[in-house]
């Protein structure tokens, strides 16, 4: 993949990308309805092709915030038509790298030195890039190391950029202003963590720590004196990303052994934790030659409060569930259903979000679940699809917590089915209040 030996940094420079994007769009729009003049029944296909290209090429060359969106988008598989969903997934692990000299820019800047004088070998190729940084092979003292590196500028843009992504982020997800306020505001705050890499070696340590004794999982060790505000160094581990790994065509067993770690790594930190390592997606994971699964980055954390935790998983319990006026009590606390509803919302809310759940809890309510069949996802997505349309929805409705909670438990879902793993569900479950 072609190298970056620039990346815009200043907003001005940022804005004129955006704007430079914006314009191609419109141009698309116009191909679009040109073509349709000749041909009424010309599907959107091509548009959206074009459109996913020009937003993606733009977005991976600014990196960062607007990237990471695409790359949350790229996850929410029945909100973006396939072509986005297509595009936006390169940027899990496949968007283009900076170039050598910008990485040793960074060095100079943050440790004084040039990457070599630090390490006894470094190689300037990366062999990874994301949204917010790359990752680099370097050993020291007989030891492989991962070096993390964030892209310039990443950490100062944030606020600036959503703003910037907002109108294209309005018109893929059809949100009302409100709805979309709230979740570039829950956005923000989680990516002005992500961006805090010393804030990301403190939480890799306590988490590393806290799921050791979980089966089958692997952390590297991490490095605090080798790491700074944006820049970490942990142990390389050897191992295959997932896309990679399924082309060796693994047994039914190593499928189910890789999807168990990965449901008790995230129902644990749920349920006992109350805070959960919120970026479940392909490229934070790596399946070892040992058949463990190795966790790579703790960026991304979503604390849970009682308040939101309790009504919501206590839903996933029928016992609940089964009780109407307590579950419109939890629907209430949860904000799904609002003050200010009638007798008739309230009713057409409460059969609405209880369909919903019950199809999301359909893992919990059973010891054992099979991830590779088809129907429960068919189910989801028609779901999905079906409340996008309908106009009830049109409006903001739940908690702020939802975005990252529901992001986490449908991509770890997304990432079974992808394994077709067969697991236990009753290995860390939901505490459950049944009254509220």
């Amino acid at each position: 993949m072609k190298e970056q030996n620039s990346i815009p940094s200043s907003k001005v420079a940022r804005s004129a990308k955006f704007v430079g994007t914006g314009i191609k769009i419109g141009g698309n729009y116009i191909k679009h309805y040109s073509k349709k003049l000749f041909n009424p029944d010309l599907s959107r296909d091509e548009l959206n092709e074009d459109n996913a290209s020009d937003i993606y090429n733009s977005l991976s060359q600014l990196k960062g915030s607007a990237l990471k969106v695409a790359q949350m988008l790229s996850m929410d598989k029945n909100i973006l038509p396939k072509a986005y969903v297509d595009k936006f997934s390169l940027s899990q692990y496949n968007a283009p790298p900076l170039s050598g000299p910008l990485i040793v820019q960074s060095f100079k800047k943050h440790f004084g030195k040039s990457p070599e004088k630090i390490y006894d070998t470094f190689n300037l190729k990366s062999t990874n890039a994301a949204s917010i940084g790359q990752v680099h092979q370097a050993t020291l003292n007989g030891k492989k190391l991962a070096v993390k590196i964030q892209y310039p500028g990443v950490g100062s843009s944030i606020s600036s950029d959503l703003k910037l992504v907002k109108p294209f982020a309005f018109r893929l997800l059809g949100m009302s202003e409100k709805e979309l306020d709230i979740y570039m505001k829950e956005v923000e705050e989680r990516l002005i963590e992500e961006t805090d890499y010393e804030l990301e070696v403190k939480r890799s340590l306590e988490f590393s720590k806290v799921c050791a004794n979980i089966p089958n999982l692997v952390f590297p060790a991490y490095y605090p004196e080798l790491s700074g505000p944006r820049i970490i160094t942990m142990d390389w581990i050897e191992g295959q990303h997932l896309k990679e790994f399924l082309q060796t065509n693994p047994s039914q067993e190593l499928r189910n052994q890789i999807g168990q770690a990965l449901w008790d790594f995230y129902n644990f930190q749920q349920h006992e934790l109350r805070a959960v390592h919120a970026d479940p997606h392909p490229g934070n994971f790596l399946i070892t030659p040992e058949g463990k699964l190795g966790i790579i980055d703790f960026g991304c954390i979503k604390e849970i409060p009682d308040d939101f935790y309790y009504p919501f998983f206590s839903t996933t319990s029928t016992e609940l569930l089964n009780n109407k006026e307590e579950t419109i009590k939890a629907f209430r606390l949860l904000e799904m259903i609002l003050p200010k509803d009638n007798a008739q919302q309230i009713e057409f809310y409460y059969q609405t979000y209880k369909e919903m759940i019950t199809l999301f809890a359909e893992p919990y309510m059973t010891g054992e679940f099979d991830f590779g069949q088809t129907h429960f996802f068919d189910d989801l997505y028609t779901f999905g699809e079906k409340i996008a349309k309908m106009p009830e929805f049109k409006q903001a409705r739940g908690v702020k917590h939802f975005i990252y909670v529901n992001r986490t438990n449908f991509g770890l879902y997304n990432i079974l089915h992808e394994l077709k793993a067969n697991i236990r569900t009753d290995t860390y479950k939901p505490h459950v209040q049944l009254a509220y």
